[in-house]
């Protein structure tokens, strides 16, 4: 608009009744070139913490993020299952390229596991394929459980459900499964730091298990209720799961689907201000910040070797808040990017 009221002052004024005539072209062209000007239209960005429902997939949220943002640049890190409930993190714009690091969290999860039966998918939307007698499982004494449990702390293997998203040359291993095929995945190294029993519940057909679990990135909640049935020789599977915690950030900040349609990218949390959360920062000026979107090194000479780290230029609040402009590593006195971040006003949205 300004650009346009600024040409028009540059049009000479016609003499005499053809003055008027001239001026009018010339708005009109002036109107036609910014009309041909590229609109842009702002990605939003930032992370969002979703609270998923039962019965949906990790997918099916996205594609409800993706209404309420007004964009398909939405993805997620670490997926849900349908019967699972809990913490999904999603990210939109450039903050996608924050979920790699994300998904790598440690996590919590409240869990029930029904100790009794065996299932095809290590959960109870599987088809029963084992059932121990009841005089078997009223033999299971309190010990004999609490030793199944320290059998299962600390960094253990663990074969990973056959029903799961791993791919197996190429292909998901569900999808294996659900064609006929049999699937056996190679056990994995991961860590449960602590399992924790909040209740027992004996019905004389099974033995119910809560209990909330912290563990590493990888692993299968289904697996251990799955191995911990096995340990005992009664079989066991999975009833109930829901994640409360994906590193530092805990589903009591999470938002309903009803609420993320109603508020949309208000909710986003910030790339700078999830970085902060992840990695240690540091704080860069403009010309800094310039440099680094143009690839190029900057001179660090007392900055320890870390990676990554989160550059941020500083903004003045408002609507400038601070910005992320890259992840970066540093080693020998020298910044290089790992990941850039470009400007918000500088993303357009996909046509």
């Amino acid at each position: 608009m300004l650009a346009a009221r600024g040409h028009e002052h540059l049009v000479p004024r016609a003499r005499g009744q053809g003055g008027h005539e001239a001026a009018d072209r010339a708005r009109s062209d002036d109107r036609d070139a910014h009309a041909r000007q590229p609109r842009l239209n702002l990605v939003p960005t930032g992370l969002l913490l979703v609270d998923k429902p039962q019965g949906l997939t990790s997918h099916d949220v996205v594609a409800r993020a993706r209404r309420a943002l007004g964009t398909r640049k939405v993805g997620h890190a670490g997926t849900l299952d349908p019967m699972a409930t809990g913490l999904l993190t999603l990210g939109a714009g450039s903050a996608t390229r924050l979920l790699t690091y994300l998904v790598g969290l440690d996590k919590t999860y409240e869990t029930t596991m029904r100790l009794g039966a065996a299932t095809t998918t290590d959960d109870a939307e599987g088809e029963v394929v084992m059932t121990a007698d009841p005089a078997a499982i009223a033999a299971v004494t309190d010990e004999q459980l609490a030793q199944g449990i320290r059998a299962l702390t600390g960094e253990i293997d663990q074969r990973p459900s056959s029903v799961s998203a791993i791919k197996v040359d190429g292909k998901r291993a569900y999808d294996r499964v659900r064609a006929g095929e049999e699937v056996e995945l190679a056990s994995r190294r991961v860590t449960i730091r602590a399992f924790e029993v909040l209740a027992v519940r004996r019905t004389g057909e099974a033995i119910d298990v809560d209990a909330r679990i912290d563990c590493s990135s990888g692993t299968y909640i289904r697996a251990l209720a799955r191995d911990l049935g096995a340990s005992l020789g009664i079989g066991g599977h999975l009833t109930a799961l829901r994640r409360t915690r994906v590193g530092s950030f805990e589903v009591a900040d999470a938002v309903s689907l009803e609420a993320l349609a109603e508020g949309g990218a208000s909710l986003l949390a910030s790339p700078a201000e999830v970085a902060a959360r992840l990695f240690p920062v540091l704080e860069v000026d403009a010309a800094q910040a310039r440099d680094l979107g143009h690839g190029k090194l900057l001179t660090l000479p007392t900055h320890p070797d870390a990676e990554p780290v989160a550059a941020v230029e500083r903004g003045s609040g408002g609507e400038h808040p601070d910005r992320l402009v890259a992840l970066i590593s540093v080693r020998q006195g020298r910044g290089r990017t790992l990941v850039g971040f470009p400007p918000e006003n500088a993303q357009e949205a996909p046509k």
